[in-house]
């Protein structure tokens, strides 16, 4: 016989006389176990039926006797069956006459708990058999001298609700015999039709309390009557055996034994001398050794294989001389790229580029840099690699890796300042950061020790210290080709750490520079440089999407007598606290600027001139009714604040023409009296355009632009319609009374320039208002 044959017939052998002896050992054992869980099951059912029987035979006995200790058995036994302790009670004397019987009490014969049987047809009968209507229990009734004078019965009716009981307490169908001379006839079950002959012949047949199959696939156990349980039932259970089971086992047999045919000539087929050759050769390239070779013996599969094999191997080679001759060339010219990245002001392509580099270099499998953010934890950056390293309740890592500062690897790496490199555990893996081997972490710092480290990290330790310092964490992990990482690793990284310190310091002080000029360092708001880019942003926006910009003028008035009064430093204070409550009253979206000296501008997007208006009202509110408190002197200082107010394009076609348009309108409310508004002066030369208007809307007698819904349009008698200004605008946004004109000197024709009044004719209503909407309180930062 070939080596073919006899590997083949060793491999039959070996599998097939394991699956024979496996299923004939699952099939029996199955069958064993059905049994003896079904017979465990009919045992429990049947303790569970003799201790209900019995419960209920106690509570007979029970309420029996508690009717003959009375003085008025038939007033007791009423009451106790209206109790529900029994369906029927029985006294009779000692003649066994009946002396009181329960109204709608079960029909004979009763079941008596003892064993025997009684009848209720008018009086005493003796029981002949047949269904059992009523399970009993009797006690003797006497009087207080001890003499009997008859007996008291208490019964439960025995139904097919009763039998239902039994089944649903024990989890097996229950079915209660005739108790006659016949056995075979069913008084009560809970068995479906299609079982239940099987299941009363098999009860027939069984002896005793025996367990017994049908042919359906169903366990039965007869049960009593006896002492303990006086009722003629029979429990059945269903089989557990999946149907089918031998046919399933032999079909399995013959898979196996075709699966285990083909591959025993499969394996036959391929075992032959130049496996052994192959398998010394894998365990000296794993060892390391790219040079050896297999001799290519034959032009088969095998020699295929073998030619294979040395072509992997001399790849593999060169594609290792590939990669040291690289890291060499890297590590050369890391000075070169560390000028071209300091010189960069992309913070994430300068991290992405340091990142990739770095795992080029040291030829690892995956990387992250992460930067020191505000409240003491580390927050990657850019990520290479990481995909598939985190745990199952972690899979959106990549996105969301944040690992507080002295915790877990990279955490202890920016708490301490010193890097780490080493092995990980399965078992020891930081939670919140990927799933590693081996891997290898440098902090970098600002240059100078941390002078631009990020604001609001926590301090007050030594770790917290050195955290502040430190601007982040680069880290590697898994290195190709090598168990852990070397010092030369550790070196390399610690120059592209370096790099990026570097790279990190220059971006975020080009980017502070870049805010110090753009803000005002008194009052943090915006200044006129950042003021012309954003009405010439704002103004664009506005017109592309055809939405209204409001543009408001702030001056404070007469703010030269406050710094001849109360010096420069109380003025500063008092612009200061100014810029802080304009910044309380509006919204995030708003922006505001300080235009020079003590006047300031607000853009309000998407707001009509009706918004501008209710917030020019609050904002001269929250000056004028809080004096602003100067440290340096005793009593407050009081300040009003006049606005002007211009509307994109009602009152101007550009950022330039609203502004000045706003500034016209401030100085009309200076001239004014002060403390209050003004809007603008429609302009008559400016484009106009026809914009869509719902049916049934009326111009406001105001004339000002606005957005929302309609004014309720009143028509007066003999005249025009006209919108009613009055209808629906609450008292509360009537405005200030020192604000509103009371003669015809403060008329609008009185403003130099044309501007409208403010307060009186600008007032919100129901009608009209911001766009923005309804408008919170003023500690929000909304309207």
């Amino acid at each position: 016989m070939t080596l073919r044959g006899r590997l083949t017939a060793a491999f039959l052998v070996v599998v097939l006389g394991p699956v024979l002896l496996g299923a004939l050992f699952v099939a029996s054992t199955v069958a064993a176990v059905d049994r003896s869980r079904s017979t465990e099951r009919l045992a429990v059912a049947a303790s569970a039926v003799r201790t209900s029987v019995d419960a209920l035979c106690q509570q007979l006995r029970a309420t029996a006797d508690a009717v003959a200790l009375t003085a008025d058995p038939a007033a007791a036994a009423a009451q106790l069956v209206g109790r529900g302790l029994a369906a029927a009670v029985l006294i009779t004397d000692v003649a066994g006459q009946v002396s009181y019987v329960s109204p709608g009490a079960p029909s004979a014969p009763w079941q008596e708990c003892a064993g025997s049987t009684e009848g209720t047809n008018g009086g005493v009968t003796e029981g002949s058999g047949g269904a059992v209507r009523a399970l009993a229990a009797q006690v003797d009734l006497h009087n207080r001298a001890g003499a009997r004078l008859g007996t008291v019965t208490a019964a439960q009716l025995v139904d097919p609700a009763f039998v239902a009981r039994l089944a649903a307490v024990t989890g097996v169908a229950v079915t209660l015999l005739d108790s006659g001379a016949s056995a075979a006839r069913v008084t009560h079950t809970t068995e479906s039709r299609d079982v239940r002959d099987a299941v009363l012949a098999a009860a027939v047949a069984v002896r005793g309390e025996q367990v017994t199959e049908t042919n359906e696939g169903r366990y039965v156990r007869r049960l009593g009557p006896s002492d303990a349980q006086p009722l003629p039932l029979v429990l059945s259970v269903p089989s557990e055996r999946p149907p089918g089971l031998n046919a399933t086992l032999v079909g399995v047999v013959v898979l196996a034994g075709l699966l285990a045919v083909l591959t025993a000539w499969r394996l036959a087929r391929v075992t032959t001398r130049p496996l052994a050759e192959l398998a010394g050769a894998v365990d000296r390239v794993a060892q390391g050794d790219l040079t050896t070779r297999v001799p290519v013996r034959s032009r088969d599969e095998l020699g295929r294989l073998a030619a294979a094999f040395n072509r992997m191997t001399r790849e593999t080679g060169s594609y290792v001389a590939a990669l040291t001759s690289n890291r060499d060339q890297l590590r050369g010219h890391l000075a070169v790229l560390g000028d071209t990245l300091a010189s960069t002001h992309d913070q994430q392509r300068i991290l992405r580029v340091i990142l990739r580099s770095a795992i080029g270099a040291t030829g690892a499998r995956a990387g992250a840099v992460l930067l020191v953010e505000t409240g003491g934890v580390l927050v990657a950056q850019c990520t290479e690699g990481l995909d598939g390293r985190w745990p199952h309740d972690e899979v959106d890592g990549a996105q969301t890796l944040r690992v507080p500062v002295g915790v877990g690897i990279v955490g202890a790496v920016a708490a301490t300042g010193e890097p780490q490199r080493g092995r990980v555990e399965p078992t020891e893996a930081p939670t919140g950061e990927p799933r590693c081997r081996t891997y290898v972490a440098v902090p970098f710092a600002a240059p100078g020790g941390g002078a631009t480290a990020t604001p609001g990290a926590p301090s007050g330790s030594a770790d917290e210290a050195g955290a502040a310092a430190a601007l982040g964490v680069l880290a590697l992990y898994d290195r190709l080709g090598a168990d852990e990482f070397d010092d030369d690793d550790l070196a390399t990284l610690r120059t592209f750490a370096g790099h990026a310190a570097v790279a990190v310091d220059n971006v975020r002080v080009h980017e502070e520079a870049q805010r110090l000029s753009l803000t005002d360092p008194l009052t943090g708001l915006w200044n006129y440089r950042y003021l012309r880019e954003s009405i010439r942003r704002e103004v664009e926006r506005a017109s592309r999407f055809g939405r209204m910009l409001s543009v408001l003028a702030l001056d404070l008035d007469r703010f030269k007598d406050v710094n001849d009064t109360y010096g420069h430093a109380a003025g500063d204070t008092v612009l200061a606290e100014f810029a802080r409550r304009v910044r309380g009253e509006i919204r995030e979206v708003d922006l505001a600027f300080r235009q020079g000296g003590e006047e300031f501008v607000l853009l309000l997007p998407e707001t009509d001139a009706r918004g501008a208006a209710i917030v020019a009202e609050r904002l001269g509110a929250a000056v004028r009714d809080t004096p602003i408190a100067v440290e340096a002197y005793a009593g407050p200082v009081l300040v009003t604040v006049s606005v002007g107010i211009a509307v994109f394009p009602d009152h101007g076609s550009t950022g330039r023409e609203v502004l000045e348009a706003a500034d016209d309108a401030l100085y009309a409310a200076k001239a004014a009296g002060r403390d209050t508004y003004r809007v603008a002066e429609v302009r008559s030369d400016l484009p106009t355009r026809e914009i869509p208007v719902l049916a049934g809307a009326v111009s406001p007698p105001d004339g000002l632009p606005r957005a929302g819904q309609p004014v309720q349009a009143v028509r007066e008698p003999g005249g025009p319609a006209r919108s009613d200004p009055a209808v629906g605008v609450p008292e509360s946004l009537a405005g200030p009374a020192h604000a509103r004109p009371d003669s015809a000197d403060d008329t609008p024709d009185s403003a130099p320039g044309g501007a409208r009044a403010g307060p009186d004719v600008a007032r919100p209503g129901s009608g009209g208002g911001a766009s923005s909407g309804p408008h919170p309180p003023r500690q929000s930062r909304g309207r």
